[in-house]
């Protein structure tokens, strides 16, 4: 006889982390002391902590909560941004992902730093925006 695991407590064995997005913010994403805004780059990383999801679930995606969102470092204009996703639990409709954002910079000397990271959940929606199981199509 074989037992099931539930699948809204499914945890994916290690499931790898993956570069989903690369992207270098330009002077209209800054602020007047010359950082990034806060908002832009969480904006980013609603779009690069979608991608696994989106892709699990074979169709569209939601996010349904920001459980967690730290800023380590200031994000300037010139810096290379590449943002790392990992999934950490997937349920019946939702899944959760683990953001992290590194920086390279100074080209000439050049440093690579983590900047942001952030927790993420989505739901996969239906073609009315409705919860619907990752099996299905949307």
């Amino acid at each position: 006889m074989t037992t099931l695991t539930s699948p809204t407590t499914a945890t994916p064995p290690a499931m790898p982390r993956e570069l989903v997005l690369r992207v270098m913010p330009m002077p209209a994403d800054a602020n007047h002391n010359g950082d990034v805004f806060g908002g832009w780059i969480m904006a980013q990383v609603d779009i690069a902590g979608s991608v696994l999801p989106a892709r699990i679930s074979k169709g569209r995606v939601a996010t349904v909560a920001v459980k967690e969102f730290l800023f380590k470092q200031p994000v300037s204009i010139g810096d290379l941004l590449s943002f790392y996703s990992q999934v950490t639990r997937v349920g019946r409709t939702s899944i959760t992902v683990q953001v992290e954002v590194v920086a390279e910079r100074n080209p000439a000397n050049p440093e690579v730093v983590k900047v942001t990271e952030a927790q993420l959940t989505y739901v996969a929606i239906d073609h009315e925006g409705k919860p619907r199981q990752f099996n299905q199509t949307s």
